[in-house]
């Protein structure tokens, strides 16, 4: 016998694997199915989460390109509304009782018609005016900048708008700036519905 080792030949290695794998026994056809699902149960929630996370962003789009329509235009007529507030100025500085010549009444009636064009704009664009005189007051759409005593009005009921608000469809793009009435109607008007003329 001589002490040369025997060569691997592809008999042997065969061999040899063959010892390997039956100290590592095969998984049962059992074991293989219940393994099977376990991946199937996995991928099937992997699926589901995937298909819920796509239908959430599809929605999320969705409703971000709605406000984007609607709101797009938010900023611009924001810019607008100190020109409307300007021709209501420009009308109320001189009454049109007062123009004494054509020229001057004619100029008047330029503003008012452009004015009347601008909020005609506005209303197309669903950009509504707040003019809440003798409303109860709503700190959702308006902003008090004083109270008054006195005023025959109930409480909390806007007797002056110093500035009108805008909603952009069903958001507030400015607040009514206004005058609230402070403490209860006058003695002898109980209701609160004289004006006080």
């Amino acid at each position: 016998m001589s002490n040369e080792k025997e060569p691997l030949t592809p008999a042997n290695d065969a061999a040899s694997d063959r010892g390997d794998e039956a100290e590592a026994a095969p998984p049962t056809p059992e074991e293989r199915v219940v393994a099977l699902e376990a991946e199937l149960a996995d991928v099937h929630d992997r699926l589901l989460r995937a298909l819920a996370e796509t239908e959430n962003t599809r929605r999320r789009a969705q409703r971000e390109r709605a406000d984007a329509e609607k709101y797009s235009v938010a900023k611009f007529a924001g810019d607008m509304l100190s020109v409307a507030d300007n021709l209501r100025r420009a009308l109320d500085s001189l009454p049109e009782s007062e123009a004494r010549d054509d020229r001057t009444r004619s100029l008047l009636d330029g503003v008012a018609a452009t004015e009347r064009e601008l909020l005609a704009a506005f209303e197309r664009h669903s950009l509504k005016r707040i003019d809440p005189k003798g409303q109860k007051f709503d700190h959702n759409f308006h902003q008090a900048v004083f109270e008054m005593e006195n005023t025959g009005r109930p409480a909390g009921t806007v007797v002056e708008v110093l500035q009108p608000g805008y909603v952009l469809h069903d958001r507030l793009l400015r607040p009514a700036m206004v005058g609230v009435a402070k403490g209860g109607a006058l003695a002898g008007d109980p209701d609160g519905t004289d004006d006080g003329a």
